[in-house]
């Protein structure tokens, strides 16, 4: 027996979220419609209420209420730093460090020729004519150990080239506490070709 039509589109956008399958996406339906309405009417209203109040900022792209984000708008920060991450919660990720004071730009993904995402779709030329307005000294690529951040990586390299801005990328290599034994050796390679002086 078919769903009723707006119970399959329901489930249909609830795969849209990252890691949800049809059989997840199910569950989540079936729960939030049967067993608790009114947390489904809460999240609808959270979601309506996100999508109406948060924006790009217009200087870095990350998620903000406001037009210029707080970090963007902190006179305190480093303007000579500009670190390049992936997404707004890789900048958060950096940013709840605390070790970190310069400024940020979100690309809003990485190159991914295999599932379609080229430069065109990521805010490399936004990224471009932010420098060209707003020089720095430094840009620091935060990309992904993957392939598509190492793809991402080198392609910012070469685009930022022509501005003769020093480009730099985060260190890879041994965590925190890690031991020997148990790094892999692609993450042991990065480490030997990353060390530094004592």
């Amino acid at each position: 027996m078919p769903y009723p039509a707006p119970l399959e589109a329901l489930i249909e956008q609830l795969r849209v979220l990252p890691g949800v399958g049809r059989r997840s996406a199910q569950r989540m339906a079936f729960q939030l419609l049967e067993r608790d309405r009114p947390q489904a009417q809460a999240l609808a209203e959270g979601l309506l209420n996100a999508l109406e109040k948060i924006s790009n900022c217009e200087q870095c792209q990350t998620l903000t209420e406001e037009t210029v984000c707080e970090i963007c708008s902190d006179p305190g920060r480093d303007s000579t730093a500009l670190c390049i991450v992936a997404s707004p919660t890789d900048q958060w990720a950096l940013e709840a460090t605390g070790t970190y004071r310069g400024r940020y730009f979100v690309l809003h993904g990485q190159l991914s020729p295999i599932d379609g995402v080229t430069p065109e779709d990521l805010a490399i030329p936004a990224l471009v004519e932010r420098l060209q307005h707003h020089p720095v000294e430094e840009v620091i690529v935060a990309t992904n150990a993957t392939v598509e951040g190492e793809a991402t990586a080198h392609y910012l390299a070469e685009a930022l080239r022509p501005l003769g801005v020093r480009v730099t990328r985060l260190a890879q290599g041994v965590p925190l506490g890690g031991e020997l034994e148990l790094v892999d050796g692609g993450t042991l390679g990065r480490a030997f070709a990353g060390r530094t002086a004592l």
